[in-house]
C-alpha cells in the first residue's frame, strides 16, 4: 500500500455553527489556510466543485470554522486541530467546469481594529496601554509580566489604526503582537505562546519530512550599534542615545518623547540586527496542523549550518486538495 493511501488527511468545516463537512467532502477541490505572524490577518481559501449547480453561494460575513489533521497514517498523528474562525469576504463563481471560490479572513480582524484613532497616554505602563487597545476591540489580553511592567512616561497614537499601533509597539519592544481566537497576545519575539498562554511546541523536522527546502544567508550590514533621538522638553532640544558601538551606528528615524523610550527602541533594534540574517523555507509532504507562526523548529539532515540553528516560524501555509493530499509550507527565520 502506498504512502499516499496509508496517510489519510481529515478536515472539518462549519458554517455559522452548522457542520458542512460531509456535504463539502465530495465537492472539495482545494482548501488553503495561510497563517501569519503579528498584525496580518490569517486567510482561508476554499474551492468547491459546482458542476451540477447544487451549491448555494455563502453570504458575505458568514462565519467559517476549520479544523485540519489526519484520519490515519503511519507517519502522522491522527486527530483534528482547530485552525480558527474566518469571515467570508470574497466569493466568485466561474466555469466551466463550474466552481465556487470562497475567500475568508480571520474573524478577529474587524473593521474597527483598522480604523485610525487619536489617543495619548502619560505616566502609564505598556500593559495598561495594551489593555485599553484590547478592551475597545473586545479582546482578552495575554502579555508577559516583564513587558506589561515597562514604564511609558508618554506615548501617543496619532492617526494610526490599532493594528498599526500594535505593530509599532511590537517593533519598539522587540516583541510580536498577535491576534488569535479573540485574544491579543503580546510576547517577546520567539516566546511562542498560544491564545491560552501555553508555550507552543518545538517541531522536530528531518530531511525526509519534506520534498523541498531553500536556505539563504544574507550579508550582515556591519552595524553593531543603534542611535535613537528623543525630545528633551525641559531643554527644548533634541538629544540622542546610542546602544552598542557608536561607530557606524544605525540611526532610527522616529523621534521619541523621552530618553527611556528612545533607549528601549534602540535596544530592540540592536537585538534584531544581532540575529543571523538567515531564512529557511520547508515544503512538508505530510501536513503539520500543529505548526503555527512563532513555533520553534529543530531541523536535521541538512547542512551543518542549518541543523545547528534553531528556527522560528514566521508564516505557515496549509494546503489540502483532492490530488496531492495535505501538505504544509513553512517560512522561517533564525530564532532569537
Amino acid at each position: 500500500m502506498s504512502e499516499a493511501i496509508t496517510n489519510v488527511p481529515d478536515w472539518r468545516v462549519t458554517l455559522d455553527g452548522k457542520d458542512l463537512t460531509e456535504r463539502m467532502r465530495p465537492r472539495l477541490v482545494s482548501l488553503t489556510i495561510s497563517e501569519k505572524r503579528g498584525d496580518e490577518a490569517d486567510q482561508l481559501d476554499i474551492v468547491l466543485d459546482d458542476t451540477d449547480g447544487g451549491l448555494a453561494i455563502p453570504k458575505e460575513g458568514a462565519l467559517l470554522r476549520v479544523q485540519l489533521g489526519w484520519k490515519q497514517g503511519r507517519d502522522v498523528t491522527p486527530g483534528l486541530i482547530d485552525k480558527g474562525s474566518y469571515k467570508v469576504d470574497d466569493v466568485s463563481h466561474s466555469g466551466p467546469p463550474d466552481q465556487i471560490r470562497i475567500r475568508a479572513r480571520a474573524a478577529d480582524f474587524t473593521s474597527q481594529i483598522r480604523n485610525r484613532r487619536e489617543q495619548s497616554w502619560k505616566n502609564t505602563t505598556l500593559g495598561a496601554v495594551l489593555q485599553d487597545v484590547a478592551g475597545r476591540n473586545s479582546l482578552t489580553l495575554k502579555v508577559a509580566a516583564d513587558l506589561a511592567a515597562i514604564a511609558l512616561p508618554s506615548i501617543s497614537q496619532s492617526r494610526e489604526s490599532d493594528v498599526a499601533f500594535l505593530r509599532r509597539l511590537g517593533r519598539e519592544n522587540d516583541a510580536v503582537a498577535t491576534i488569535k481566537d479573540r485574544h491579543l497576545i503580546f510576547a517577546r519575539k520567539g516566546a511562542g505562546t498560544t491564545a491560552g498562554g501555553n508555550a507552543l511546541p518545538t517541531l522536530t523536522l528531518t530531511r525526509r519530512s519534506g520534498d523541498g527546502h531553500n536556505w539563504q544567508r544574507q550579508k550582515r550590514d556591519g552595524q553593531e550599534g543603534v542611535t535613537a533621538s528623543w525630545h528633551d522638553r525641559k531643554g527644548a532640544k533634541r538629544k540622542t542615545v546610542t546602544v552598542g558601538k557608536a561607530d557606524n551606528a544605525k540611526k532610527l528615524r522616529k523621534v521619541y518623547p523621552d530618553e527611556v523610550s528612545a533607549k528601549r527602541a534602540a535596544i530592540a533594534e540592536r537585538d534584531r540586527l544581532k540575529r543571523a540574517p538567515a531564512t529557511l523555507d520547508l515544503n512538508l509532504v505530510l501536513g503539520r496542523p500543529d505548526a503555527y507562526p512563532e513555533c520553534r523548529v529543530s531541523a536535521s539532515g541538512y547542512k551543518d549550518e542549518i541543523d545547528a540553528t534553531t528556527w522560528l516560524v514566521s508564516e505557515v501555509t496549509h494546503r489540502l486538495d483532492n490530488g496531492s493530499g495535505y501538505i504544509t509550507d513553512l517560512r522561517m527565520e533564525t530564532a532569537p
